[in-house]
């Protein structure tokens, strides 16, 4: 066999077993299905077996879906020297013939396929650092996600028996906190408040205590010029800043704004034949957490007088060189204009704020890679 040939081994992993299979150069179908335990050991094991077959100078890649084990297969995999790669399952070539049939066996052997063929785009590695964050940051957002629950059923909870709070219509002011604090309910009704009231001032307060070390976090060497830029922006505040900023990594690999906007899925789909072209919504495609918390920053631009500057925006702003300043405010400007003229157009309220989250994402974009001008 020739020494010089690169094996590639596709792999469909899961937490209770990895299924494998071979493809070399040169060969025309996948070859060696295994199913061993979920070990990165065993993998190691199946490569060592086939290097006796195909010569000890034989260059062996691997590769699996992102999913379920994230970037830990590949990081034990590369620590002991084995070239990886994690493939992003939305731009995978998907095997013709009948799709309906979906097995293990099939998944690794498209796998070996994409990886000989380079059918398929690598999913970014992020530095362990990054990763870190991330994970701190993904953790705070769940327990908000919780408080959004709690209130919700402390508020459904109370309006099922009669108790409607008429002093204005916002609620969890300090004025409707020590409304609900002071309703003395009959029997277990009091228990059930209680205990509403107990857990949300708990998750109030550890969300609080998450912020101030998130804030802590984005003043590292690391972060604290990337996140003193970002948050130039309407609408971008630390947390923000800095959550994008782990997610996305290293904003250099996307050759332009509109790439980038498309790897968040923020972009229009489209299902056109011939002459008809029929565009469809946002794809959805890539980092639903980042494209969240543009269309959530997009709401800023809903208000206020185009080219007004809040006095909090001036003090975020502070620090920064007058260039990178004047291309923040030439983008919260343009934002804002924008949406209010797709207002005036009768355009859908939400279709207009993905469409400024959308170029947000491009002027951020442009903020990183250092275009400017």
């Amino acid at each position: 066999m020739n020494n010089n040939t690169t094996v590639y081994i596709g792999m469909d992993v899961h937490k209770g077993n990895f299924t494998l299979c071979s493809l070399a150069e040169g060969e025309e179908n996948p070859r060696n299905v295994m199913t061993v335990e979920a070990d990165y050991l065993q993998i190691v094991k199946y490569i060592n077996g086939l290097r006796k077959r195909y010569g000890e100078e034989t260059e062996f890649v691997c590769g699996y879906e992102a999913g379920c084990l994230g970037y830990s297969l590949y990081r034990s995999l590369t620590g002991c020297g084995q070239k990886c790669v994690i493939l992003a399952p939305t731009t995978m070539a998907i095997e013709e013939g009948n799709r309906r049939i979906k097995t293990d066996k099939r998944d690794a052997k498209n796998i070996a396929i994409c990886l000989r063929n380079h059918t398929y785009r690598a999913v970014h590695i992020p530095t362990e650092e990054d990763d870190q964050v991330k994970e701190y940051i993904r953790m705070r957002n769940d327990l908000k996600a919780n408080l959004r629950r709690i209130k919700q059923q402390l508020l459904a909870f109370c309006l099922r028996h009669g108790w409607v709070y008429k002093e204005t219509k916002h609620y969890w002011t300090q004025a409707h906190m020590k409304w609900l604090e002071e309703l003395s309910l009959e029997g277990i009704y009091q228990e059930v408040l209680d205990g509403y009231l107990i857990e949300l001032k708990h998750l109030m307060e550890t969300i609080d205590r998450y912020d101030k070390r998130i804030e802590a976090l984005s003043q590292r060497d690391t972060y604290q010029k990337p996140v003193d830029q970002l948050i130039c922006f309407l609408g971008i505040k630390r947390p923000t800043a800095l959550s994008v900023l782990v997610e996305i990594g290293d904003f250099m690999r996307f050759p332009s704004a509109e790439q980038f906007a498309s790897y968040l899925g923020i972009v229009p789909g489209e299902h056109s034949s011939s002459d008809n072209r029929n565009r469809l919504g946002i794809t959805k495609a890539g980092n639903a957490h980042v494209r969240r918390l543009l269309v959530e920053a997009a709401q800023c631009y809903t208000r206020g007088k185009v080219g007004y500057k809040s006095k909090d925006l001036i003090k975020r702003q502070e620090g920064n060189s007058p260039k990178v300043i004047a291309y923040a405010d030439r983008a919260n400007e343009r934002l804002r204009r924008k949406y209010y003229q797709m207002m005036y157009r009768s355009k859908n309220s939400n279709v207009a704020k993905t469409a400024v989250a959308r170029e947000l994402a491009c002027f951020m974009w442009g903020m990183m890679t250092g275009r400017i001008d």
